[in-house]
């Protein structure tokens, strides 16, 4: 039950953090987000506040905002419709209604000869009752109603395509940014909890019965050489041992300044199936809060490094598919990070949550790398792509993105029941 709590978190926390930043800056520049949606599919819980409609959906496969402009609009009115309308004080169209009619009985029933809710925002109509021609004002938070579903319109310089390239690339790279700086926040919380490790060899502290406490090895003490070979950071230190398992060493160590040379001999451990050496000792931390804040930022370039380099593998074929994970796969590791405790866990969250900033600024249709990749386009071009051409690229690398998810997910069960 925790794993499935804690999964839910995770997941919700990191779709969230992601949509979160595109929906900022989609409203920082204008733009009309009519829906912030975390998973895909039926809805399962929805609340509307001003403009946009929040909701939980039944598939935790992402989430999405979806903002006026960036696809065809729902409604779409032509000369012969039949719609009501409905006026504010001021004699301007204030509901528009498409259908259902009859639950409307103070509208006016119209024919519609010509409609613009994108520039002028008026409505040329017959009036069904008199005959006679009208040309009616649209307030600019005019409601359409179809099936008694309120939906705002849109005018064009609320819409997606109306803003400027960068304004456009802010919005759209604003998810992954999120996500990074989630990872960075984590990060520092978690180096204020326990520290930062330090990069020398420093010795934080030992392990009763340990060949480090036969030594007589104390706290502070930093390793600066083993058998005469220089030991520069923590992790030449601890491979130096590991490789020696039962081999006397000789480790010099500085001491508040004093150089000390110990004779000590890594007792055998196995570790899935191999024989490491080890003395017993922990690495040191610090928690200078300067200390701790670059930790936050270094530790997330780091992360970021070690994931590209493992995207490249796939590209050029020294990773497989296989490699990959989905949804389920993220549960199983989900449920082994949780049993080693909640500092680990939010660990673990952290590099999801780079994972999925990187993974979304890659250049495939249906991804933010692949929006950005069109607003380049625009950019050099000086005009942006066929709105259709784009949708239908972006619609079949969504359909092979799904088809991915599919085979990704089907390994993970397959890996589940082996």
């Amino acid at each position: 039950m925790n794993t499935v709590i804690a999964f839910i978190f995770m997941f919700g926390l990191l779709v969230f953090i992601h949509e979160l930043g595109h929906l900022i800056f989609a409203k920082r520049a204008g733009m009309l987000a009519r829906e912030f949606a975390i998973g895909f599919g039926p809805k399962i819980f929805s609340y509307r506040k001003d403009e946009t409609l929040y909701t939980v959906r039944l598939l935790p496969i992402g989430g999405y905002v979806r903002v006026a402009g960036e696809d065809p609009e729902i409604i779409e009115l032509k000369p012969g419709h039949h719609i009501g309308l409905e006026f504010n004080d001021y004699g301007e169209v204030d509901k528009i209604i498409v259908n259902n009619k009859s639950n409307y009985p103070n509208s006016k029933i119209v024919e519609v000869e010509e409609i613009d809710l994108d520039h002028n925002l008026t409505v040329d109509c017959y009036d069904l009752d008199s005959d006679e021609r009208h040309q009616f004002d649209v307030n600019r938070k005019a409601l359409f109603i179809m099936d008694d579903k309120e939906t705002l319109i849109a005018p064009y310089d609320r819409q997606f395509s109306s803003k400027t390239a960068s304004q456009k690339g802010i919005q759209v790279f604003a998810g992954p940014m999120m996500n990074f700086l989630l990872a960075i926040v984590f990060f520092i919380g978690l180096g204020f909890v326990q520290g930062v490790p330090v990069d020398e060899a420093k010795i934080g502290g030992i392990q009763e019965g340990s060949p480090a406490e036969d030594a007589e090895l104390i706290e502070g003490d930093e390793v600066v050489s083993i058998d005469g070979e220089n030991i520069d950071t923590w992790m030449d230190f601890v491979l130096y041992v590991q490789e020696r398992p039962d081999e006397q060493l000789e480790v010099t160590i500085d001491r508040e300044g004093d150089l000390i040379t110990k004779s000590i001999t890594p007792e055998a451990f196995t570790e899935q199936g191999e024989t490491i050496g080890r003395l017993g000792v922990m690495r040191m931390f610090e928690e200078s809060p300067g200390d701790v804040i670059l930790h936050g930022f270094t530790q997330t370039y780091d992360i970021t490094v070690l994931i590209i380099e493992a995207v490249g593998q796939l590209v050029t074929g020294q990773l497989s598919i296989d490699a990959l994970a989905g949804p389920v796969g993220i549960y199983s590791a989900t449920d082994d990070v949780v049993q080693t405790g909640f500092t680990n866990f939010l660990t673990w969250t952290a590099m999801l949550s780079i994972n999925l900033g990187i993974i979304n600024l890659l250049p495939l249709p249906a991804l933010d790398g692949g929006r950005l990749m069109f607003i380049g386009l625009e950019a050099i071009r000086g005009k942006p792509v066929d709105p259709q051409k784009e949708g239908v690229v972006h619609f079949i690398g969504f359909a092979l993105l799904m088809l991915l998810m599919i085979v990704v997910t089907w390994n993970d069960i397959e890996r589940l029941f082996m």
